[in-house]
């Protein structure tokens, strides 16, 4: 599948569906809620941590035409795409 051509929002939809069939139950807990997950929203690959830069970074170095997508652990409110970590990793 290729992932150059998507939109933000079928970046977005895809990286949810990650998240709610099957990603949530591993990470949604005491200690992650709260820190940043970045998902490969066309593997499914994901990464947390704090602010969630390392995550995206080892991503990007696996598959740098990568579309990810940034949110929070525990809420609702996305955070951010994949275009800052292009620019952080350049």
């Amino acid at each position: 599948m290729q992932a150059l051509f998507w939109t933000v929002e079928e970046v977005a939809q895809r990286a949810t569906q990650f998240y709610e069939n099957g990603i949530r139950q591993e990470v949604e807990h005491g200690d992650n809620i709260g820190k940043m997950i970045v998902i490969d929203a066309e593997t499914g690959e994901y990464g947390i941590d704090e602010i969630g830069i390392e995550p995206g970074l080892k991503l990007k170095q696996k598959n740098p035409n990568a579309r990810l997508f940034m949110m929070r652990i525990g809420y609702n409110a996305a955070f951010g795409f994949g275009g800052a970590m292009e620019r952080i990793a350049e």
